[in-house]
């Protein structure tokens, strides 16, 4: 076999301006896709963290039905205080989580004494809200004496800039609140502008916050309910085996009807940015076809035209005993030769390059986020992945041109010119 991959070494060199720009194809097609994926996951991995990690938070509980009537966020499936003690033993048990916080939503008027509008608002714990998404503060911009740990005190609101924008509306500004409760009834309380948050993707970034105590005394609760809690893991790669752990033991708590209490969503169902990273996922295997069929057209062509410049050779080879097996390993090694030694080449090329990314920083701003850091990475796994693939491809390209010249007719190849 060593001397097989020998002649089909030598024979390689014998056509070198031929052997070079086709490795040169494929090693280009190696490299794109390489550089692709790692800053397409790159990008992926950052937007998904500013996603969960500024507002939304990994994983939501939820009573059963609430996220299919999200968008009128309604007061009458609340988590009652025995509930919510139950979801919290249930995650206390769970090493793989680090934090929780509950929250409340609601739709609510706001007036400034001159106008009024209506506002979505995410009641929260400020302290456990912090833990479950560390960049929520990042968002929003304070008055410059405020302490920056401070992310929200009772009588205080956040709302989002296009409504302060629209109202005229600044940090220190009293406003009023009125709100429905689950009854019917209305309240209104009295609050300060404590800052402005800016809106980022789907629904949950037009929303504004305050304090959860705030929110259960508008609402009229006479015991503290929430609507939502929030979750955050200490590794994010495990989500889904998280998701099913917690998913499988919620389903064990069941109402007066027989069915699930619960329902617990990841990211993925809460937020449409989903979508993006799905269409990310789909330009990455995109490039691995067009990698493919770099590879299978330009082997394919190399062994076509060698079967026919060598077609007398073929013939001189069977003639003298040769084996057709044996001139179709051949073939095939010349075929996986070239498509290893490209494949090792483009890995080289484009680790070295998603290296040099990582030195010289690709930066971008997200919102008032500014110098956000892409860290292309590619694991060794990936590399492997698609070393794999070109190799495959290089034997399948060659094993119609192979089988051609085993099956060749001594006489007839003899006879070619």
């Amino acid at each position: 076999m060593n001397r097989v991959f020998k002649i089909a070494f030598r024979n390689l060199l014998r056509y070198k301006r031929r052997t070079i720009l086709t490795s040169l194809l494929i090693t280009f097609g190696i490299v794109l896709v390489i550089m692709f994926s790692g800053l397409a996951g790159s990008f992926k991995t950052m937007m998904i963290g500013q996603i969960t990690d500024s507002n939304l938070a990994q994983m939501q509980i939820h009573k059963k039905g609430y996220v299919s009537s999200i968008d009128t966020m309604p007061l009458d499936l609340t988590l009652n205080t025995n509930q919510y003690k139950k979801i919290e033993q249930l995650l206390s048990n769970d090493s793989e989580i680090i934090a929780w916080t509950p929250r409340i939503k609601l739709n609510a008027m706001l007036s400034n004494f001159t106008d009024t509008t209506n506002i979505r608002l995410n009641a929260i714990s400020p302290e456990s809200e912090i833990l479950v998404c560390p960049n929520v503060g990042d968002r929003i911009t304070f008055d410059k004496k405020r302490e920056s740990k401070i992310l929200l005190n009772k009588g205080e609101v956040i709302i989002p800039e296009k409504l302060a924008r629209g109202m005229k509306l600044k940090i220190g500004d009293p406003i009023v609140l009125v709100a429905n409760n689950k009854d019917g009834s209305v309240n209104g309380l009295n609050f300060k502008i404590a800052g402005i948050i800016e809106s980022i993707l789907g629904p949950q970034g037009k929303e504004g916050y305050m304090h959860i105590n705030d929110a259960q005394e508008l609402l009229r609760m006479n015991r503290p309910e929430v609507i939502e809690i929030a979750i955050r893991l200490h590794d994010f790669d495990k989500l889904n085996k998280v998701f099913k752990a917690l998913s499988a033991k919620l389903k064990t708590f069941i109402n007066k009807k027989g069915k699930p209490e619960f329902e617990i969503h990841t990211w993925e169902k809460l937020s449409p940015f989903s979508n993006i990273a799905i269409m990310i996922d789909f330009m990455t295997i995109t490039m691995k076809i067009i990698m493919i069929a770099i590879v299978l057209i330009s082997i394919l062509n190399v062994m076509m035209m060698s079967v026919y410049e060598r077609t007398r050779e073929i013939g001189t080879m069977a003639a003298i005993g040769t084996s057709p097996g044996r001139i179709m390993s051949l073939f095939i090694a010349e075929g996986i030769m070239m498509g290893l030694i490209s494949a090792i080449i483009g890995n080289i090329i484009g680790f070295s390059g998603i290296f040099l990314l990582n030195i010289y920083k690709i930066s971008f701003s997200f919102g008032r986020q500014e110098n956000l850091i892409l860290s292309p990475s590619v694991n060794i796994t990936e590399l492997l992945w698609v070393s794999g693939i070109v190799l495959f491809i290089s034997v399948f390209a060659s094993l119609q041109p192979a089988y051609k010249a085993s099956k060749m007719e001594p006489v007839d190849a003899l006879r070619h010119v």
